[in-house]
C-alpha cells in the first residue's frame, strides 16, 4: 500500500492473522462414522474378496472369453425335449449375435477403404475380402 492512502477507509491488515483452534470436547461424527464404515463393512468384504482372489488366481476366467459347448440344432432335437430346444434357441442366438459383429466389422473396414482408396475401393476392398475369406 501506498503510504499516503487514507487509513479510514482502507486501515492495515493485523501483521498476524489469528489462528482459530476449533478444538471441542466432542469427537467429529463424520470421522466416527467412516471409520465405522471401513472396519465394519470395507475391511471385512476387502478381505474376503482377496482371499478368494487368492484361491482362485491359478484358473482365471474373462467373462468376455466365456466357451459354450456346442449343442444339436433344433433340427436335430427330439421331440418333446423342450430342454434341447431352449440350448439349440440360444446357442442360435448367441451365433446370430457374433455374425452380426462380423458384420459390423467387416462393414467399418469397407467404410474405411472407402475413405482410403477413394473411387477405387471396390476393386481394393474386394481384394481384401477374398483374402480375409481364405484365412478365416
Amino acid at each position: 500500500m501506498p503510504k499516503d492512502h487514507d487509513k479510514d477507509v482502507y486501515p492495515e491488515p493485523p501483521s498476524r492473522t489469528p489462528v482459530v483452534d476449533r478444538q471441542s470436547v466432542l469427537p467429529n461424527p463424520a470421522l466416527i462414522l467412516s471409520k465405522l464404515f471401513y472396519y465394519s463393512v470395507d475391511l471385512p468384504v476387502t478381505t474376503f474378496r482377496d482371499i478368494v482372489e487368492g484361491i482362485q488366481s491359478g484358473k482365471k476366467s474373462h467373462y468376455y472369453h466365456q466357451k459354450f459347448r456346442r449343442v444339436p440344432e433344433l433340427t436335430q432335437c427330439r421331440e418333446g425335449d423342450y430342454v434341447c430346444y431352449y440350448e439349440a434357441e440360444m446357442q442360435w442366438r448367441r451365433d446370430y449375435k457374433v455374425d452380426q459383429e462380423i458384420v459390423k466389422v467387416i462393414q467399418e473396414r469397407l467404410r474405411a477403404c472407402q475413405q482410403r482408396e477413394g473411387p477405387s475401393y471396390r476393386q481394393n476392398f474386394n481384394h481384401a475380402y477374398l483374402k480375409w475369406l481364405v484365412l478365416s
